[in-house]
């Protein structure tokens, strides 16, 4: 399955879309690339930084010929976006996007698009604190985990086929999920970790004077990802919120034993609590492989039962 498109267009060349520009510009897992941006300005900077083949304010002429558009804008911007381009799709244009939250998207997105264009969702687990195409990195993806969810249907299988050879093109390990699949577990892998690490960051303005002078590697660790857009992850947590409610409830009743514990005096129930966190840390680590391998099955599937529909058709013929 060709993971090469002659036109990709992207629409939000921030971090995370820029770096995708310039990933498939440099990986020529695109013939063209194109960025879509509101600011003149912001599309003068992306040909001077060399991230892009053109950057257009308008979506029509971008979209002339284009046969992948990725959505890299946040996620309530999507539908409004992919509505107003939907008439200018082309035949056999795939759509995929880069959210943090399937579930919304593939209620939402496929309803728009014409019938002769499919919608397929992906994820790629990357990114930074930092902001905006200026810290855009053409090895952003590089073996981080891309989760792909199938589109429906056969041409959605081929679809899906296209958009994992592509991701794995970038050097992305590719792994599929079904949309509430991906949200329950991004839920506990991404989305409360940020929740969690802003919620105490938020508290420190009840740290005494001159703590910060102390702050060392575990400070910085903990809260580098509370350092990320406030705006974008307020989007994510509430588009979310159904996956989300588990986990902080978890982490709330976990944080209310060790508080009790410790202001007890108890050290061993507060010892129990940490070597409990140490063994769901590697029972974590010991089992990553296994959903990796078993996503690796589904996704082989789908590509090969796209390639004897083609094997098919060459008979028919």
């Amino acid at each position: 399955m060709s993971a090469h498109f002659e036109r990709l267009v992207v629409f939000g060349p921030g971090l995370l879309g820029g770096s995708l520009l310039l990933a498939a510009r440099q990986r020529r897992a695109a013939r063209q690339v194109v960025a879509v941006t509101r600011s003149e300005e912001t599309a003068r900077g992306l040909l001077d930084a060399g991230l892009t083949d053109e950057a257009l304010t308008r979506a029509e002429p971008a979209l002339k010929g284009a046969d992948l558009v990725m959505l890299c804008t946040p996620l309530h911007a999507m539908a409004g976006i992919l509505r107003h381009a939907a008439p200018h799709l082309e035949a056999g244009c795939i759509v995929s996007d880069v959210g943090s939250v399937k579930g919304p998207l593939a209620e939402t997105l496929p309803g728009l698009l014409p019938g002769h264009a499919r919608y397929v969702g992906s994820h790629p687990m990357a990114g930074s604190h930092e902001q905006g195409f200026a810290f855009a990195r053409a090895d952003l993806f590089e073996d981080a985990v891309c989760v792909v969810t199938p589109g429906e249907g056969v041409a959605g299988d081929e679809a899906s086929a296209r958009v994992a050879a592509f991701w794995r093109a970038l050097g992305a390990k590719v792994v599929t999920r079904r949309p509430v699949e991906h949200d329950a577990q991004a839920a506990w892998i991404s989305h409360a970790p940020h929740a969690l690490a802003y919620a105490f960051a938020a508290a420190l303005d009840g740290a005494p004077d001159g703590a910060a002078a102390l702050a060392g590697p575990g400070f910085r660790d903990f809260t580098r990802i509370a350092g990320s857009d406030p705006e974008m992850w307020a989007d994510i947590l509430i588009s979310n919120r159904k996956a989300l409610g588990a986990p902080l409830a978890r982490a709330l009743e976990t944080f209310e034993a060790l508080a009790r514990s410790v202001e007890a005096g108890d050290a061993e129930a507060v010892r129990q609590i940490l070597a409990q966190g140490n063994k769901a840390l590697a029972q974590m680590a010991a089992s990553a492989d296994a959903p990796a391998t078993a996503s690796r099955e589904v996704e082989t599937d789908f590509e090969i039962s796209t390639r004897r529909r083609a094997f098919s058709r060459e008979g028919e013929g």
